[in-house]
């Protein structure tokens, strides 16, 4: 997959365009409609993460007028709940689930909370509350859902996440990280293990996906 951050431009004209940009740069020189032409060519999935409820309606009329030519898997990323250490504000879930799926009804949501990791304090994870809200939203689509969660912050609540993933056959993970949080390869491996394989992804920096990748040939082979 090939992920971009979607915001629009700043300007107030009305005409605004969606571009690609992560908080809290509001400008850039790509816009989606350019990203989408060069990434279209390319047999890469597409993953577009909306930072703002407002650039959400403009790319799905973008990415509406380019579908047929799309032939990989689409996902809609946005963080729609509050979440363990979060302090961005989420983007509303009705309204954006609303407009995803008045325009595209099967591709795939990925929802998330906003969250936060602190090296100096202890983390909590995501809580029975969280997973049960997420859960309510999420049984009243059709569509695929994959929840991204944090790595660092799966191990402490994987029974939570465990329930929140045996909910609905049309549930997985996706397992990220941000640049700087601290989590081990064992973590990883507590998660393949911990997990249906079949409905888990990871999107991981290096040199930590190089590890984990080698750490899973090795055991294949055994």
């Amino acid at each position: 997959m090939i992920e971009a951050d979607v915001l629009l431009r700043a300007g107030g004209t009305g005409n605004e365009e969606p571009i690609l940009a992560h908080p809290p740069q509001t400008d850039s020189d790509i816009t989606l409609w350019e990203w989408l032409s060069e990434v279209m060519k390319t047999n890469r999935g597409i993953k577009l993460d909306f930072k703002s409820l407002e650039a959400v309606k403009p790319s799905m009329v973008l990415l509406n007028g380019v579908k047929t030519r799309i032939k990989s898997p689409v996902w809609i990323n946005a963080d729609i709940l509050p979440g363990p250490g979060g302090t961005n504000m989420p983007l509303d879930a009705k309204r954006f689930l609303e407009v995803v799926t008045s325009f595209f009804s099967d591709v795939t949501l990925s929802l998330g909370w906003t969250t936060g990791w602190h090296p100096q304090k202890s983390n909590e994870g995501y809580s029975w509350e969280m997973v049960k809200e997420m859960e309510h939203i999420c049984s009243a689509l059709s569509q695929p859902v994959t929840f991204p969660v944090r790595a660092a912050l799966v191990r402490q609540s994987w029974s939570e996440l465990l329930w929140l993933l045996q909910s609905s056959v049309r549930y997985s993970l996706t397992i990220w990280t941000g640049k700087d949080d601290v989590y081990s390869l064992e973590d990883l491996l507590f998660i393949r293990e911990k997990f249906d394989k079949s409905r888990v992804y990871f999107d991981l920096l290096e040199p930590r996906s190089s590890e984990f990748r080698e750490a899973i040939e090795k055991e294949m082979k055994h």
